[in-house]
């Protein structure tokens, strides 16, 4: 075997975490120079992205893997990222070289998306990440109240708009910006809002960006679905509260998403309990960030505390995760900021085969890659976690199973997203069925260890 074999070898055993895949199957190496009379070696590992959270833990399992082979002396890894490409087509387009859009949506108003998109941007930037926000709400702009920039007007080069920029380089755009009145609404009917918004999302030069999140406008109306149409999103964030009314807003938004084929990656819970020493009082409730875990498999949820530092910060243009990086409410948007990174570079990479089918004779078919698994109708129809099912709110079983045929029978499939399934039964139910929670049934588990 050559020494550039064996290397690579050794580095096929730098299993990534998140894909599941081995670095030089997944095309992380490049440029591997061997010195065989020094011993000396040196490669590139290009990463997905310069946020990645396991970045250094790469370099370490890449030295010392490289490192057991008797006749290296030395391991020079050099880190890099991917170059920012955009799937868009025009090359006039301001997003040209923005790698990923996140959309920051509540689908209600009041709820603190705003809050959540600077600080995620923040986090999103202090792990390496070349950042810009989009504030689309033109009729209640916020964005130059909550990220502060010695704003003198903006300008055009190349027939292109300049964007703000933040003393730490986050690039910001707001229609606040352009209307000359920072901060206030605009006033204009519908079509107009949705034209101005798609024009200077694509007519700002983004330059190279990995991340520009958009500060979406609450609802799930013509300015939501058109911005979705018109440019490549990535994924999405849903923002919401403890509160029954909020829950129901923030489902339709998830609806609304999978209809446009943008995956949700996860939910933040804003003002969810209040601290008082170390007991939590859950002032609005509790039990509306579980349940949509439960009922559409969006795993990772976050809970954000009432804290008046949080709208300090806000209201004095610098967000926490900046103006604090220490604060316990920062390290969790630092949290919400890796899980981005992750469960971009995953939908990206590992997409995962499945395929649900129901057969009379011998109920649900479930494949997932290449692996078959049978369940019956009765088993499934009972694990349903829906609100007739279910109580929302404490997770009391409602459905009694000896009321449910022993062959009941399915009627239609649908699926909701990339994380989960809708189930039409003929006694007249419909159910919602996270994969996840299929697979806990059949018991699957998902293949590739990391190191």
């Amino acid at each position: 075997m050559s020494k550039e074999a064996s290397v690579l070898d050794q580095l096929r055993k730098v299993i990534d975490p998140d894909l599941h895949k081995d670095i030089v199957t997944l095309g992380f190496i490049k440029d591997l120079k061997i010195d065989e009379e020094s011993g000396h070696v040196s490669f590139i590992c290009e990463l997905t992205t310069p946020a990645c959270p396991v970045k250094e833990k790469f370099r370490e399992w890449c030295h010392d893997f490289v490192m057991e082979l008797d006749w290296v002396s030395k391991v020079d890894v050099k880190l890099t990222a991917q170059p920012a490409r955009s799937s868009l087509q025009n090359e006039q387009d301001g997003l040209t070289k923005v790698r990923h859009i996140i959309a920051v949506a509540s689908c209600k108003g009041g709820v603190g998306k705003s809050t959540v998109a600077t600080n995620l941007s923040f986090a999103l930037q202090s792990h390496g990440a070349r950042v810009g926000i989009f504030d689309a709400d033109i009729y209640g702009p916020s964005l130059p109240t909550m990220v502060d920039t010695e704003f003198e007007g903006l300008y055009q080069e190349d027939n292109m708009i300049v964007p703000e920029m933040h003393s730490s380089g986050i690039k910001l755009m707001s229609f606040a910006y352009a209307s000359g009145q920072q901060g206030g609404p605009a006033i204009m009917r519908g079509p107009m809002v949705t034209n101005v918004i798609v024009q200077m999302l694509n007519g700002t030069d983004w330059g190279e960006l990995d991340y520009l999140v958009i500060d979406m406008p609450p609802g799930t109306g013509d300015i939501q679905l058109t911005l979705a149409q018109s440019v490549n999103i990535s994924a999405s964030v849903m923002v919401t509260t403890p509160q029954k009314i909020s829950f129901i807003d923030v489902v339709k938004g998830i609806e609304m998403f999978d209809k446009l084929k943008v995956p949700v990656i996860s939910v933040v819970e804003n003002m969810s309990y209040y601290l008082v020493g170390d007991e939590k009082h859950f002032i609005f409730g509790k039990g509306a960030r579980q349940q949509i875990v439960d009922q559409f498999g969006i795993e990772n949820a976050f809970e954000i505390p009432i804290h008046p530092e949080l709208a300090t910060c806000g209201d004095t243009g610098l967000p926490l995760t900046a103006a604090q990086p220490a604060h316990e409410i920062a390290k969790v948007y630092g949290d919400i900021a890796e899980n981005v990174v992750r469960e971009v570079e995953r939908l990206r990479y590992n997409q995962v085969e499945r395929s649900i089918t129901w057969e009379p004779s011998e109920g649900i078919i479930y494949t997932v890659n290449g692996k078959q698994f049978t369940l019956s109708t009765h088993k499934l129809r009972c694990a349903c976690r829906c609100a007739h099912c279910i109580q929302e709110f404490t997770g009391e079983q409602l459905l009694d199973p000896s009321t449910v045929p022993e062959n009941v029978g399915v009627t239609s499939f649908n699926d909701m997203g990339n994380y989960a399934i809708q189930i039409g039964w003929d006694d007249g139910h419909t159910s919602i069925y996270p994969f996840k929670r299929i697979e806990e049934l059949v018991g699957y588990k998902e293949d590739g260890e990391s190191v």
